[in-house]
């Protein structure tokens, strides 16, 4: 087998970031490591890319491994390689971040690994650059959602405006006069009415509605109709 010569040998390791929404706050998805350094700290959930794998096939399998979660929304982050981020070895991480449904995939969250869901505001001190992952990939959640609707892999497939709206105003850390923002969501036409309303939240009880997949793709800019300020989410 020919190899360069002179030169070092590096590892490389996935790192995911997980992003949850309970109805009410972003939670992030964390598990106690299970080995020295740090062991039985709060990390993100990763792992060493193998021989023969991508680094996508590496992010899946440990999403897989250490969650039990799969087919979830994932898209490649940014690269860390600081010389001393990890004190053990000389290791690149490469980050992912995923948004799941918290209802959908709580049961097959692993327990060997203990991973928990953490609010956001309310979440411990991580390993390592964790802090640091997490925040490049809340800034381009912002950013991703100013363009594209992927906070619906947030959403159960039915959802009400009221839902919609705290889940942008959490986003954002802004928040939305009720009325315009129903009225700008409507004006987009990209929501379908249902029969259905939701009444655990209140008496009266809000609609259900469900995202219409092909317009949006006739007309993608129409999210940015109700994002707020999305200029300074467009510029990174």
């Amino acid at each position: 087998m020919i190899k360069y010569l002179g030169q070092t040998r590096l590892l490389v390791a996935v790192d995911c970031i997980i992003f949850g929404f309970d109805g009410e706050h972003y939670k992030l998805l964390l598990i106690q490591r299970g080995f020295a350094p740090e062991k039985k700290h709060w990390s993100l959930m990763g792992g060493f890319v193998q021989p023969n794998e991508s680094l996508k096939k590496a992010a899946d399998r440990i999403l897989k491994q250490l969650t039990g979660l799969e087919n979830v929304y994932m898209e490649q982050l940014h690269t860390f390689g600081e010389p001393n981020r990890d004190p053990v070895e000389r290791t690149i991480a490469v980050t992912y971040f995923a948004l799941v449904d918290i209802q959908k995939y709580e049961k097959q969250l692993s327990k060997e690994y203990h991973a928990e869901w953490f609010s956001l505001n309310e979440m411990p001190e991580l390993i390592f650059d964790h802090n640091e992952m997490v925040e490049m990939a809340k800034n381009r959640l912002r950013y991703k959602a100013a363009l594209h609707p992927i906070l619906f892999e947030l959403l159960p497939e039915k959802f009400t405006f009221p839902q919609l709206q705290a889940l942008y105003e959490g986003l954002y850390d802004t928040n939305f006069d009720k009325r315009n923002f129903n009225r700008k969501l409507l004006s987009t036409g990209l929501f379908v009415k249902q029969q259905e309303k939701d009444k655990e939240n209140s008496k009266k009880g809000a609609f259900y509605y469900k995202l219409d997949q092909h317009k949006y793709l006739d007309d993608f800019q129409a999210f940015l109709k109700f994002i707020p300020n999305p200029e300074k989410f467009l510029t990174s």
